[in-house]
């Protein structure tokens, strides 16, 4: 069984973490390094079933359906993943411990199986790297102290 385990300390406390990993008009902010994906019925309530929407590419439809299967403010979030189209059901888990004064985070997407798993959590893993290494902490740090994104923030959506 293939797994992704990606570690990270993040120089904020643990609630600001929590609300850039779980506040749906943030996740697209620093997930915009990946696919873009965007959350849609999200929320960090066990039971809840939801969408993540990306960018369409050749052989994928860009959805993932998710299920939280469980969720602790601001220590632990752990949801089901599975593509759209079918296929197999894997689980992802963000653990947030405080490190100092400020947080470690864990990512972990366990349940890749075969050879197709294997090649999967490759993909994944380089993807979620640089979403965990450039795109949350460019959100973390234009969070203000109460985690509201800054007006002058350059990840701030355009108006037209």
């Amino acid at each position: 069984m293939s797994a992704i385990h990606i570690v990270r300390d993040y120089p904020h406390p643990p609630q600001k973490v929590w609300r850039a990993v779980t506040d749906p008009e943030l996740i697209p902010l620093w997930t915009a390094t990946g696919a873009g994906a965007r959350p849609e019925s999200f929320a960090a309530i066990p039971a809840t079933k939801f969408k993540f929407v990306a960018k369409p590419k050749p052989g994928w439809s860009g959805v993932v359906v998710c299920e939280v299967l469980e969720a602790r403010e601001p220590s632990l979030l752990r949801y089901s993943w599975q593509d759209e189209g079918g296929g197999e059901v894997t689980e992802v888990a963000y653990s947030l411990a405080p490190r100092g004064s400020g947080t470690r985070f864990t990512y972990d997407h366990t349940g890749f199986t075969g050879a197709g798993g294997f090649f999967m959590a490759k993909i994944l893993g380089t993807v979620r790297t640089r979403m965990l290494t450039k795109g949350l902490p460019a959100v973390l740090n234009d969070l203000d102290d109460q985690g509201i994104l800054r007006q002058d923030s350059p990840l701030r959506p355009k108006r037209l």
